[in-house]
């Protein structure tokens, strides 16, 4: 079931990648509130109806927004949802949660929307990160268990070994030198630039993971047949994108942070 899921979703998250414009926004948002939603789920906040219909309308107004080109708009929508989903929610723990998985599943949005909309590069950047993140997940699954070896951190997740994370790495690795001989990049950037994705899309797990065990959850939920829920998929995408969104901006502005991250 597993395989099954992975053999469909993946192909087709890839021909919506391609398409790019309003059919990726609208995966990306349908995404966007589906993390949000879980996150509640996780941390026992679905009761709090207020906090549940602020963040979904932030994240689809924000969504539309940057996919209109107005960025800022689209930032001030997430700030501003926030700032509301603290104060409708009466307790200080419960304010800190919600709020945390509305800026989690915000800044997903914006920047999964803001890499693809590069004109130029968008599309490369968005599949670096996708399969940076893909192959880093499917490295550290078969290192893992092929090897095994001390733990990673067995506090949160007690699977996940250090050979796992370095297999992952190394494979990480491997993309970035097939981009860079397509000719997608320098080859010692493109390295680095895996490296650092790799290593943010594996902590980027731990950090959900150790969300999970904080409220004593072993699935987000049970979305995708046998891969749990969406933040279980996303964790390593929603940090690797946050930072590729992060480095292309730094480096191209917001009209070119495909440019930004890839072009080095």
């Amino acid at each position: 079931m597993r395989i099954a899921a992975a053999a469909v979703l993946a192909p087709l998250a890839i021909a919506i990648a391609w398409a790019g414009g309003w059919l990726w926004a609208l995966l990306v948002i349908a995404a966007a509130v589906g993390l949000y939603v879980e996150w509640l789920l996780i941390v026992n906040a679905t009761q709090d109806r207020r906090a549940m219909i602020v963040g979904v309308a932030a994240l689809v107004i924000a969504g539309f927004s940057i996919a209109c080109g107005y960025a800022g708009g689209a930032l001030a929508v997430v700030a501003a949802g926030i700032v509301v989903v603290v104060v409708a929610v009466a307790s200080a723990e419960g304010q800190a949660w919600n709020a945390t998985g509305l800026l989690y599943a915000g800044a997903a949005l914006l920047a999964a929307i803001l890499v693809r909309l590069d004109p130029v590069m968008g599309f490369t950047a968005l599949m670096f990160t996708l399969l940076v993140v893909w192959v880093t997940d499917i490295g550290g699954y078969f290192a893992g268990r092929g090897i095994g070896g001390p733990k990673l951190w067995p506090r949160v997740s007690p699977n996940k070994t250090w050979a796992g994370a370095i297999g992952g790495l190394v494979l990480s690795i491997a993309v970035a030198i097939t981009f860079a001989l397509l000719g997608f990049g320098k080859l010692t950037s493109s390295v680095a630039l895996a490296t650092v994705l790799s290593v943010v899309s594996q902590l980027g797990d731990l950090f959900e993971s150790a969300v999970k065990r904080r409220f004593g959850v072993k699935d987000s939920s049970r979305i995708i047949p046998g891969h749990g829920g969406l933040l279980d998929r996303l964790d390593g995408f929603v940090a690797a994108i946050v930072i590729a969104a992060l480095i292309g901006f730094l480096r191209g502005g917001v009209d070119g942070v495909g440019r930004g991250f890839m072009v080095w």
